[in-house]
């Protein structure tokens, strides 16, 4: 079966300073796949790269076996790919209802209050904050906010980036638990993080980054059998 997305040799980087290092990996349809790597090690960088937010120097990225290295990100977007960036991403000074009002912009009115009832019904406690302003919810919920903005036009593809970072250990398993459901929906998953537990727990195969190349791609299993001294 043909990978939804795939890196060939890939060489990315800013300006003078390159990131990636002929980075190789491959996401199947439906699947999860776990990018892990301490802190600089081009993790980040490849989320931009399947998104369309930076360019490949070298390689090819494909979507379902077509290039697609170079293309604009609404072109990603069209193919159904989503990022979730670092961070909370949300309009502070908007009411949660705004916000994703701002995320459907374009829908049409006759299915803006469908998809909104589908954002609350993946967070609950979204629901119950709706007329709340985005800057005064918790890290967590900023976060969920985050998610739900781009969730609810059901991508193929999210490329979530450091959903754990800065959050207390009872909102991450939270996070963790919608993306199950997310995944339960179909979407493919490509989730980058340094904190590994709740990504091994989800995800069916590992890219392991150092210093922007590859040093392990596989099966979780195999990587669990050799994996110590990688920051949980």
């Amino acid at each position: 079966m043909t990978p939804v997305l795939e890196f060939r040799e890939v060489h990315a980087g800013y300006g003078p300073f390159r990131a990636l290092f002929g980075v190789s990996l491959a996401l199947e349809s439906g699947r999860v796949l776990a990018l892990l790597g301490s802190n600089g090690a081009g993790k980040t960088t490849i989320a931009r790269v399947a998104s369309g937010l930076v360019c490949p120097t070298q390689g090819s990225v494909l979507i379902d076996g077509a290039e697609f290295g170079g293309k604009r990100p609404w072109e990603f977007a069209r193919e159904g790919f989503v990022h979730a960036p670092e961070g909370r991403s949300v309009f502070g000074s908007l009411t949660v209802s705004e916000n994703l009002q701002l995320a459907l912009r374009f829908r049409h009115k006759a299915t803006l209050s469908v998809c909104i009832d589908k954002a609350y019904d993946l967070f609950p406690r979204l629901g119950e904050r709706r007329l709340q302003l985005a800057g005064t919810l918790s890290g967590g919920e900023q976060r969920m906010l985050a998610l739900a903005r781009v969730m609810v036009d059901e991508p193929r593809v999210l490329i979530a980036d450091e959903l754990s970072l800065g959050l207390a250990p009872i909102i991450v398993d939270e996070v963790y638990e919608t993306l199950r459901v997310i995944q339960n929906t179909g979407t493919s998953l490509l989730i980058v993080e340094q904190h590994v537990g709740h990504a091994l727990a989800i995800a069916e195969t590992v890219v392991m980054l150092d210093r922007g190349r590859v040093q392990f791609d596989g099966p979780v299993a195999d990587f669990a059998s050799q994996d110590a001294g990688v920051p949980r």
